[in-house]
């Protein structure tokens, strides 16, 4: 898939959480694939009270805003449409780790539950068939 533009970019991040949550699955959808930062291990953060995020991009351009700091070792990571649904999100439910929905560098990201997002995903892909 295209990488956005860095005025694409820089208007997506502007989108409010909700908004960012509908430009994920829709991308994520289209692009069949979503991206993680790994090394060694994927990158988690947490919300307030201090449960754990796994942090996922809509495309590797956003990602890639976030390799920096502590996590400037790191690579984005494609995480295919298919795993996501079929292994990862399964997996964050059975170990109570939230998905995080586009975080970006100026706040946080959408925290659904991973029902939520595969239930997300799931009818932005019926509208393909």
């Amino acid at each position: 898939m295209r990488r956005a533009s860095q005025k694409e970019i820089e208007a997506v991040l502007r989108l409010d959480g909700p908004a960012r949550f509908a430009h994920f699955v829709k991308r994520v959808a289209d692009s069949e694939a979503a991206w993680g930062l790994w090394k060694e291990g994927w990158v988690l953060l947490a919300t307030a009270d201090g449960t754990p995020v796994f942090p996922l991009w809509p495309g590797r351009e956003y990602a890639e805003l976030f390799v920096t700091g502590e996590w400037a070792e790191h690579q984005p990571s494609e995480v295919a449409l298919a795993d996501l649904l079929e292994d990862l999100l399964p997996k964050l439910v059975r170990e109570r780790i939230l998905p995080g929905v586009f975080p970006t560098p100026a706040g946080s990201g959408v925290t659904p539950t991973a029902d939520e997002l595969s239930r997300a995903l799931r009818a932005e892909l019926e509208k393909y068939e």
